[in-house]
């Protein structure tokens, strides 16, 4: 990509995000973020989900700059509450504890959230340059995909989701075909026949985004929270001496590049996300270390190297969302949930068609990034606050506002009634240990997938060879073919073995 050009985009994208009402949203999505990552059990998909009835009054460019800001915003939110509480307000904060609290509990707790806001910063830099640089030729190279090329990579997309599915294989499985039948319940646009209906009216028009996202993740994990018995004990509800010392900045410096780079290609993978970033920046720092028997007991490498990553990976994950319109994760679901609200179909045809909307959105992670180190160390004392109120008090209002924002939708209170459906079903999935992430993007997938399908079989007049004779889409079959059989021959494997155990 040619440097006129990049600037070209960055110009355009600056002049997009840094208008005062894009500006006032990004602050919004940072704000909130952080104070969700805050909160343990609050986690980003949840309160994006809550938050998508907003979105429906907001400019296209606004809402999804809003949406952005709440995920990697949460990134450094969950840092705080596994600082100062060894409870992870974010999955992705989880290693944070190991270290951040021992620090914590040597009193250098300042240090310790210092160094993770600036490790965030410098990896949220980095990603967004990244996501600029790559962006562009990985658009024009989509641009050339027919519609088998498309389905083709869909299909690969929910493979991978199942390979990066936590415990089961065959829930996943099941969890990606439940999503894909409640994607494609409702009027068959091309022939009018009811499909999946069971009778029910609400379901003549299909099942709105909204109410699903919101009822499996957002209604699901106030219930969720609701029966955690966890404790959160402040260590002091005073943090100070913020400032880390040059000793610090040397000895973190190392670990913020190896685990944005890290964070950064981990990111790009689907379903690997923020999580496996900052597990992996963590057993490297541990690694390489001349000490590493020391770590766990407030070494300031094991704090820079997970931020740092998961940070990064946060960022790098928008990258075959906004180029593909693969949604890699269940965040990217609701990213794309976002943009169907506003009419925009996913894929590389927005970078051409909205190239304000794209720029602008890439443009304002760097300045949502910015806001976020100059107003959350300020601001560290509103957030230790926080994790004193109570949750059964938060939950309240939190299912309050998601009943009120989902009826103003459109009027109905068979949309409320949705919610609560797909609240208890939600609930039920995680009890029965079924990853509800795996739905939601089969849902998103499913009636695109259906589409790309049936445009390729017009084209090619009924035949199912051009799946296999156009040479992107049989790479992206087999690599599919290849992911899959990994998963599943460890499954058979370790079956046969029981079995032949219970035998002997």
């Amino acid at each position: 990509m040619e440097l006129s050009s990049l600037l070209d985009n960055l110009a355009l994208g600056f002049s997009v995000a840094l208008t005062l009402q894009n500006l006032f949203w990004c602050l919004v999505g940072a704000v909130v973020g952080t104070a969700i990552g805050v909160l343990p059990g609050v986690g980003p998909v949840a309160t994006m989900a809550l938050l998508l009835p907003v979105t429906y009054y907001l400019p296209a460019e606004g809402a999804l700059i809003m949406l952005a800001g709440i995920y990697y915003g949460a990134q450094y939110g969950g840092s705080t509450t596994a600082i100062l509480v060894n409870l992870p307000g974010e999955s992705s904060s989880v290693v944070t504890c190991l270290d951040g609290y021992a620090m914590a509990r040597q009193g250098r707790a300042g240090p310790a959230l210092a160094i993770a806001a600036i490790g965030s910063f410098f990896a949220g830099t980095v990603a967004t340059f990244l996501i600029a640089v790559a962006a562009p030729p990985l658009t024009v190279l989509a641009q050339q995909f027919a519609p088998a090329d498309y389905c083709s990579l869909m299909v690969l997309g929910l493979v991978t989701a199942v390979v990066m599915a936590h415990g089961s294989v065959i829930k996943a499985l099941g969890m990606i075909f439940l999503g894909l039948l409640l994607g494609i319940c409702g009027t068959d646009v091309n022939t009018g026949n009811l499909r999946f209906t069971f009778g029910v009216d609400i379901l003549y028009d299909g099942i709105n985004f909204v109410p699903i996202a919101m009822g499996v993740f957002g209604l699901n994990e106030i219930m969720a929270n609701l029966t955690n018995k966890q404790r959160r004990d402040l260590l002091s509800s005073k943090v100070s001496g913020l400032m880390p010392t040059v000793k610090d900045l040397k000895e973190s410096f190392g670990a913020m590049v190896r685990g944005t780079a890290l964070g950064s290609v981990l990111g790009i993978l689907p379903g690997g996300g923020a999580v496996l970033a900052s597990f992996s920046a963590y057993t490297l720092e541990k690694r390489i270390s001349k000490t590493p028997e020391k770590f766990g007991t407030g070494m300031i490498q094991g704090v820079a190297g997970p931020e740092s990553a998961n940070n990064a990976a946060a960022q790098t994950s928008f990258i075959p969302m906004l180029t593909l319109g693969i949604p890699s994760n269940a965040v990217m679901a609701m990213m794309v949930g976002g943009m169907m609200i506003h009419g925009i179909v996913p894929g590389p045809q927005v970078m051409t068609e909205k190239p304000g909307l794209f720029w602008g959105m890439i443009v304002s992670m760097w300045v949502g990034n910015l806001m976020l180190v100059v107003f959350n160390l300020p601001l560290v004392g509103i957030w230790v606050k926080m994790l004193m109120v109570p949750y059964r008090l938060l939950s309240i209002a939190i299912l309050f506002f998601c009943c009120i924002g989902v009826y103003s939708l459109n009027n109905s209170a068979d949309e409320v009634l949705l919610i609560a459906f797909f609240g208890v079903a939600g609930y039920l999935f995680v009890k029965l240990d079924c990853e509800p992430a795996p739905m939601l993007l089969g849902f998103i997938l499913g009636p695109l997938m259906e589409t790309y399908l049936r445009r390729a079989m017009l084209l090619s007049r009924g035949d199912p060879y051009v799946f296999v004779e156009r040479p992107l889409s049989l790479a992206f079959l087999i690599i599919a073919a290849v992911l899959l059989l990994m998963v599943i021959l460890p499954f058979i494997r370790r079956a046969r073995e029981k079995a032949f155990v219970e035998e002997g």
